[in-house]
């Protein structure tokens, strides 16, 4: 446990091998483990951006309508569950600690640079967006949806920018797809992510010193399936929590207060953040980058690593491969690994489902193994027992 929280980490595998089964698995004995740590140096919370609503409240069994349970069931006040859309959780009757909003100031040029294919805009229209940024610094966003082409004074504002009405018209197309969502505001009404960051860090409103947090999954309701709103958020609210980890880290280094326990964010489609094009633009590639500093990691979880950025690859310390039957990311999941010749004909062997190899920082030797059943009343109980006396102390229902 100890060295898997260590360094960043991932999760592996073709669609349909169970990846989202082993992650929970992987997920409730991370916060199992940490609830049962003494020394607050050794917890670990989970920060899980949550696509599809499988890892909160309740999840579903691969194509069937069976149901599982998801972390706040089972691990009760350990957890705390977030939501985009209160009307999506109301309908699945899931509870819900918060509902978040993202105001138009939150988002910098930085994120639509990284949502440039998503929303089908311009290079050119990135560079506008950093423009209208260095004038208007928090505003630029709403300035650019109220840019008018036909208007002398924005005309004026365009010459001097260098900036072209083709341009303002593309851009303004992509940023109104975003602005369509419902939980993206001009100006947020709710301090529900300041809320979310608590929970986090341990913090209370008027406290700055970290405590042991809970573990939070953020469900995107029915905007899980919108890769733009998915994006932007997970990018704009793990900018906000590095930032106050990175400032707890080095209020430690200089004032020999104590350094905030570990965080481990959590990321499906993680290609979409880490490959060549963008992981230098994203908060998860420099995340990767500096995974000791500042006490920050990733758990990653694709079905397509070989999209994954080399550099970041080579950053990830364990790794937890499904069967891949893909000959380039067989490739990318093994390099620079040794033994490699043996390990790619272990993993042609491995089961379509419940099996796994696994590798790298936190076990001395690669070993195959099966993952244990989840989703039957045997397999709750078990883990409600493994929750310490403490950790029942710690999060009183």
């Amino acid at each position: 446990y100890e060295r898997f929280i260590e360094r960043s980490n991932g999760i592996f595998g073709k669609s349909g091998t169970g990846k989202t089964f082993l992650t929970r698995l992987v997920l409730a004995s991370i916060i199992q483990k940490s609830n049962a740590q003494r020394d607050p140096r050794k917890k670990a919370v989970n920060l899980v951006f949550d696509m599809h609503n499988e890892y909160g409240w309740e999840g579903r069994y691969e194509g069937s309508s069976g149901r599982v349970k998801g972390l706040k069931q089972i691990l009760g006040a350990s957890v705390a569950v977030f939501t985009l859309d209160e009307e999506s959780s109301r309908r699945r009757r899931a509870a819900v600690d918060g509902v978040i909003e993202i105001g138009y100031g939150d988002v910098e040029a930085a994120d639509i640079a990284v949502l440039r294919e998503t929303l089908n805009i311009t290079p050119n229209a990135v560079e506008a967006c950093w423009a209208l940024e260095r004038r208007f610094k928090k505003g630029w966003f709403q300035r650019a949806l109220s840019l008018d082409t036909d208007d002398e004074e924005d005309q004026r504002l365009l010459k001097e920018l260098n900036i072209h009405e083709a341009t303002v018209i593309n851009l303004r197309r992509g940023l109104e797809r975003l602005r369509r969502h419902a939980f993206f505001v001009p100006e947020r009404r709710s301090t529900s992510v300041d809320a979310l960051v608590s929970h986090l860090t341990g913090t209370g409103p008027h406290s700055t010193a970290f405590r042991p947090g809970k573990s939070v999954v953020l469900e995107f309701g029915r905007y899980g399936n919108d890769l733009a709103a998915y994006m932007l958020v997970a990018n704009v609210l793990t900018r906000r929590i590095h930032e106050e980890w990175r400032k707890a880290s080095e209020a430690s280094m200089s004032d020999g207060a104590q350094e905030p326990h570990h965080l481990m964010i959590a990321i499906e489609e993680a290609h979409k953040f880490l490959n060549k094009e963008v992981a230098g633009q994203t908060i998860f590639g420099e995340i990767a980058r500096e995974m000791r500093k500042y006490n920050v990691t990733l758990l990653v979880i694709d079905q397509r690593p070989s999209s994954i950025d080399e550099e970041v690859m080579s950053q990830i310390g364990t790794k937890i491969t499904c069967l891949l039957d893909n000959e380039r990311d067989v490739d990318a999941v093994l390099s620079g690994v040794s033994g490699r010749g043996e390990l790619k004909s272990v993993l042609a062997r491995l089961e379509s489902k419940q099996q796994a190899l696994i590798f790298g920082h936190a076990v001395p030797m690669p070993v195959v193994v099966r993952t244990e059943e989840y989703g039957t009343e045997a397999s709750y109980a078990r883990f409600r027992e493994q929750l310490t006396g403490s950790a029942r102390d710690l999060y009183p229902e």
